[in-house]
């Protein structure tokens, strides 16, 4: 996981002149895991930047995605879901997510809304009261999936777990409201100048880009308790020429760890079935995001435990400074 560090990333780029008024500045979302969090993300930039699932606890990093305007560039940086940790991995991401927030300019709270408030939503909220200097803007997501009726009934349900900025329902997967959600968070940011250049969609390494792709790619249709077991490093990526084709394409080398013998057999499956499978659908998002041919070779080792061991989450990227 990276340092976060966003006094770094504030200082102002070298670049052309931009409107009086223009405001810069960083938000980011929370809420328990599965709330959609990445999903939105996505909507706003207007490209895939971090992996979504439907299992629990996806992201596991910070990843930062830009929304450029004609008005405002707005950085969000979408977190892992706050939860009980259970593991050293999981102390971490949720250590990770509570030093975002004294971070940022905005945070959007991430309820959705086709399940009722839990006690993980109480609990983030009262986290949040205690961020007194930063503004909330409770964001209800996931309103493809409930009718009006049920909609009100959470956007109230919402209203009575704190005080709130804004209160803003919407739906990543239809475009209800994305864009009101981004004049809202571009509301509470400070004047500057942009911090990335107008092409910058992210500024996450391909590398890492390639890896999440591939461990999104490995989550689906696997026994639940497994997805948090998986861990993705990608060794090398060398460009090559395709003497056939005559033209360039990538090699990537990656490999999938897991912590037991057990769920390396589920990883690769019946005869590799499985794992031809989770390489067949990454290639394709991989090729996409790299704009060329991909060959990927990937393999499954074990690495036991590797989420209670220090040593083992330094090795596959986790370091204690998050």
């Amino acid at each position: 996981m990276d340092d976060l560090d966003l006094d770094k990333l504030r200082t102002p780029l070298a670049m052309p002149s931009y409107p009086e008024g223009f405001k810069s500045g960083f938000a980011c979302f929370v809420g328990r895991p599965n709330v959609g969090k990445s999903t939105l993300m996505n909507a706003l930039v207007g490209q895939k930047v971090a992996i979504t699932s439907t299992r629990p606890q996806t992201t596991r990093r910070t990843v930062r995605g830009i929304v450029h305007r004609d008005d405002a560039q707005l950085i969000i940086v979408d977190t892992p879901g706050l939860h009980k940790p259970r593991t050293l991995l999981g102390e971490r991401l949720d250590s990770l997510v509570r030093s975002t927030l004294v971070e940022v300019d905005v945070i959007g709270f991430c309820v959705p809304a086709d399940e009722p408030i839990g006690r993980g939503d109480t609990y983030i909220a009262r986290e949040l009261a205690a961020q007194r200097e930063t503004p909330v803007v409770a964001l209800v997501t996931k309103t493809d999936r409930a009718d009006r009726a049920a909609v009100a009934e959470q956007l109230v349900a919402v209203e009575q777990l704190g005080e709130w900025a804004d209160i803003v329902p919407v739906s990543a997967e239809s475009g209800f409201q994305v864009d009101t959600v981004a004049d809202v968070l571009c509301g509470h940011l400070p004047e500057g100048p942009p911090l990335y250049p107008g092409g910058d969609l992210t500024d996450e390494p391909e590398e890492m880009l390639v890896a999440e792709l591939i461990r999104e790619a490995s989550l689906e249709g696997v026994r639940d308790e497994l997805p948090h077991s998986i861990a993705v490093v990608v060794e090398e990526m060398l460009p090559r020429e395709d003497t056939r084709a005559g033209r360039e394409m990538i090699d990537v080398y990656a490999s999938l760890y897991v912590e037991r013998p057990s769920q390396k057999a589920i990883v690769i499956g019946a005869k590799g079935a499985r794992l031809r499978e989770v390489g067949s659908v990454a290639r394709r998002h991989i090729e996409a995001l790299l704009g060329t041919k991909v060959y990927l070779d990937l393999r499954v080792r074990v690495a036991k435990d590797w989420q209670r061991d220090p040593k083992q989450l330094r090795r596959l990227g986790f370091d204690q400074q998050t």
